[in-house]
């Protein structure tokens, strides 16, 4: 019987979106405001979904302290309060965009994880806009 556990995180980021071999006039174009010079930011939310059997003697299908640490050290420790662009080294030739985001967050925390288990990560980057991935 598998079962999925679930934890929310938050964290609060700027970016810029654009393309260094790209001109300044298709980045404007393609990314518009998400573009500014000046980078912008958000107050991310994060959902990590863990889902496996359970195991039989303590009953978790993994430690919920236990995924909540892989998040403070891998997710929160690294990205809350930075810059993506210039502070975070996943993101030195890689856009900063919400999908390429959750992908990062997403192989942060499945190398930490048991090999056998499931991992989806949600990523807020507003209330209404939100992306998800589960590594396939």
């Amino acid at each position: 019987m598998k079962v999925t556990v679930s934890r929310r995180a938050h964290f609060n980021a700027a970016h810029r979106l654009y393309r260094k071999d790209w001109s300044d006039q298709k980045n404007d174009a393609v990314f518009g405001l998400c573009n500014n010079p000046n980078y912008h930011g958000h107050n991310y939310e994060l959902i990590a979904s863990v889902t496996g059997e359970i195991d039989p003697e303590t009953g978790f299908v993994i430690d919920v302290k236990v995924l909540k640490d892989y998040i403070k050290s891998e997710i929160e420790d690294a990205f809350d309060h930075k810059n993506l662009n210039l502070d975070v080294p996943e993101f030195k030739d890689l856009n900063p965009t919400a999908e390429n985001i959750v992908v990062v967050i997403y192989n942060k925390l499945k190398a930490k994880l048991d090999q056998q288990l499931d991992l989806e990560v949600t990523l807020f980057e507003t209330p209404r806009n939100f992306v998800k991935y589960a590594g396939k």
